[in-house]
């Protein structure tokens, strides 16, 4: 199975560590990947800053670059990102040069725990992880992906791993990409509450499928002199592996 790597600004600037371990993890799986260079952003942040028509020769710059890959499957670190590659597909559908190849990049693009538990069926990636975590689920990967299961039941098969349920959620961490830059009060507000929430689950790692969240919270535990452990899911999936743990859906557990 060939699949194309969707990097997002983010992994790629931020936090390369992330995109190494999901490369590593699909490749433990029997995918062949490959990167598309010409790759850049995705546009979400000037289209939803209201820069409809000047994000359209980003668009087209993402779905050339993208689909040029002799790829059967996109896959990104990132749900938010991802959810604005799928909504190309409403967003082109009025371009008689990009509609159709926008519609078939947004039906095989994919969050790489999506990825992995509803395409390659797995169950259990092998991992093992030493700590108590809770995950932050993001609003984007929920709301439009509409993902509510992928990444739970993939953390559930983490060996030694406990998670603890996060108070309230399904609450935004208030990032929201340039929100919290336009309304930097209320987006403190959120992200404090988050915090606050995160550490009444003594949780030591907080774990999240969007790296922008996992930053924007790890940022304000920061700057509030708190701690905490901050892992991408392509991390802890790729912590640890043990070969003989993997299950995918078909298959029965290891006693």
């Amino acid at each position: 199975m060939k699949v194309a790597i969707f990097s997002t600004c983010i992994v790629d600037l931020m936090f390369p560590n992330v995109g190494q371990a999901m490369v590593e993890v699909l490749e433990r799986f029997g995918c062949e990947t490959s990167f598309p260079n010409k790759q850049i952003c995705c546009g979400q942040p000037t289209y939803n800053s209201g820069y409809h028509k000047e994000t359209q020769k980003v668009f087209h710059n993402e779905v050339d670059a993208l689909m040029s890959a002799d790829a059967d499957y996109i896959v990104g670190p990132a749900g938010s990102c991802v959810a604005m590659l799928r909504e190309y597909k409403n967003l082109l559908k009025d371009d008689p040069k990009y509609a159709d190849k926008a519609a078939a990049m947004a039906d095989k693009t994919y969050e790489f725990s999506q990825f992995l538990y509803r395409v390659l069926g797995v169950r259990n990636a092998g991992a093992q992880l030493d700590a108590v975590a809770t995950y932050h689920r993001s609003c984007h990967m929920t709301r439009l992906l509409r993902e509510r299961e992928a990444p739970y039941e993939l953390l559930a098969n983490v060996k030694n791993l406990q998670m603890v349920p996060l108070p309230r959620a399904e609450n935004c961490c208030g990032f929201g990409g340039t929100f919290s830059v336009k309304e930097p009060q209320i987006s403190r507000q959120m992200v404090d509450e988050k915090v606050n929430d995160i550490l009444s689950t003594q949780a030591s790692v907080l774990i999240s499928a969007d790296p922008s969240c996992l930053m924007n919270i790890a940022g304000r535990f920061s700057r509030r002199n708190e701690k905490i452990k901050i892992m991408h899911i392509a991390e802890v999936l790729n912590h640890n592996v043990d070969p003989a743990r993997i299950r995918l859906a078909d298959q029965p557990a290891n006693v």
